[in-house]
C-alpha cells in the first residue's frame, strides 16, 4: 500500500480519460475513491457550522483513509478517520491518533457532528430551515 504525504499541490491531474471511455470502465482501479478528495467534500459541506475543519497534513491518507481535524463551535478538538466504513473519532486533539480509542463509526460526518455538537445542530438546522424558506418563497413566486 503507498502512502502519500498529501499535498494536493503535487498530486497529478486526474485526467486518464477512463472515465469517459465506456471501455474502461470497468478497467480495474478506476473506481476507488480517493479518500483524500472524499475527506475535502466533507470538509466543504460542513465547515460553515464548525470553528475549524481541514483535511491533515501531518497524518498519512492513502486511497482508503484520511484524516480530519475539526474543532467545534463548543472549542472542543477532534482527529476524525474516514475510510469506506464511515467517520469515527481517533483522538481529542489534531493530528493525533489514539488506538486505544474505541469509537463508533458514522455514516456521515453529519451524524458525527450531530453527536458531537449541539451548537453544531443548532447552526446546521438553521442553515437548512432557511434553505427550505428560500425554497418555498421562490415556488411561490
Amino acid at each position: 500500500r503507498m502512502e502519500t504525504d498529501c499535498n494536493p499541490m503535487e498530486l497529478p491531474p486526474n485526467n486518464t480519460g477512463f472515465e469517459e471511455d465506456s471501455d474502461y470502465r470497468d478497467f480495474e482501479g478506476t473506481d476507488v475513491k480517493d479518500m483524500r478528495l472524499e475527506a475535502e467534500a466533507v470538509v466543504n459541506d460542513v465547515l460553515f457550522a464548525v470553528s475549524n475543519m481541514f483535511v491533515s497534513k501531518t497524518l498519512p491518507c492513502a486511497e482508503d483513509v484520511a484524516y480530519i481535524n475539526v474543532e467545534t463551535r463548543e472549542r472542543n478538538r477532534y482527529c476524525l478517520e474516514l475510510t469506506e466504513a464511515g467517520l469515527r473519532v481517533v483522538a481529542y486533539d489534531f493530528d493525533q491518533t489514539d488506538d486505544r480509542l474505541q469509537t463508533p463509526y458514522h455514516e456521515t460526518v453529519y451524524s458525527l457532528l450531530d453527536s458531537l455538537s449541539p451548537a453544531y445542530r443548532e447552526v446546521f438546522g438553521n442553515a437548512l430551515l432557511q434553505r427550505l424558506e428560500a425554497l418555498k418563497k421562490d415556488s411561490q413566486s
